[in-house]
């Protein structure tokens, strides 16, 4: 018998989400991981389960998504891109496909997630940036929710940013940054951007709920301090909605790339 050659393969994913339930499998419709897993299943000829970095929600978007999966194909990983991006709808990009160590894992081996949050601040809706920004007509005070950014850096207890009723082990994470800045060429959107080990569902959009209030003045920087100290979903404002929120980047240690496709550095 031949020798069997079990292929590690990571995908590079950047999506629209507006018309997905989420990443993760639903039964009751369309999702990211569910439209690749049967078309991967269909190319290779075999049963694929991805494994991804971290599950985005409902209407999310990402530029950078990350999954890997196992395979037996020997199909070369240029089939397997062009092949891939030919069978997905327009709203969804495969913009890299890496056979890499047996031993690397998708979530596992994340060093670093850094998400965006689009606000478009202006009196008037613009229609041509609804599906990707939160539109708030009110003047924000950008001064006042920058002045609460250096709250959120660091390890701490986030469970007042926790998707209400979860259950999850630990609310304690690592924020490494976060920043607030007007996009360039675009002055009356501002982007909100996160960087840190890992997020909680909800938590991203949960943190720019309450920036918001700042910025329309009816919370202060002692209100943001006793609403991360409180440590109570309860006392936070609602969150921000999915259409803003971008996965923009996942980062992870060197290891060992077999071969890629394309060759040529890509950034989104």
């Amino acid at each position: 018998m031949g020798e069997v050659n079990i292929r590690n393969i990571r995908l590079f994913i950047a999506y629209d989400g507006t018309n997905y339930l989420g990443w993760q499998i639903q039964p009751k419709g369309p999702t990211i991981q569910g439209v690749l897993e049967t078309l991967l299943t269909k190319l290779l000829g075999h049963k694929v389960r991805l494994k991804v970095a971290g599950r985005t929600d409902t209407g999310v978007h990402a530029l950078c998504q990350v999954a890997h999966f196992l395979t037996l194909s020997h199909k070369p990983l240029e089939v397997i891109f062009k092949a891939l991006n030919a069978m997905v709808s327009p709203d969804i990009c495969i913009w890299k496909v890496e056979e890499v160590d047996f031993k690397f894992h998708s979530q596992r081996d994340t060093l670093k997630k850094t998400y965006v949050y689009y606000v478009y601040n202006y009196p008037v809706r613009n229609p041509l940036v609804r599906l990707y920004s939160h539109w708030v007509p009110e003047k924000l005070d950008i001064n006042a929710m920058k002045a609460c950014l250096p709250l959120l850096i660091g390890e701490k207890d986030f469970a007042s940013f926790r998707k209400s009723g979860t259950d999850i082990k630990t609310t304690v994470r690592t924020i490494y940054s976060a920043s607030l800045k007007r996009v360039t060429g675009m002055k009356h959107m501002l982007a909100f951007e996160i960087a840190g080990k890992g997020f909680m569902r909800y938590m991203v959009r949960n943190i720019v709920g309450l920036l918001i209030e700042v910025g329309k003045g009816k919370l202060g920087i002692e209100d943001v301090q006793r609403i991360i100290e409180s440590k109570d979903r309860k006392v936070a404002p609602p969150p921000a909605p999915p259409q803003g929120l971008v996965l923009k980047k996942i980062e992870y240690p060197p290891i060992k790339v077999i071969d890629s496709y394309p060759k040529f550095k890509i950034e989104l």
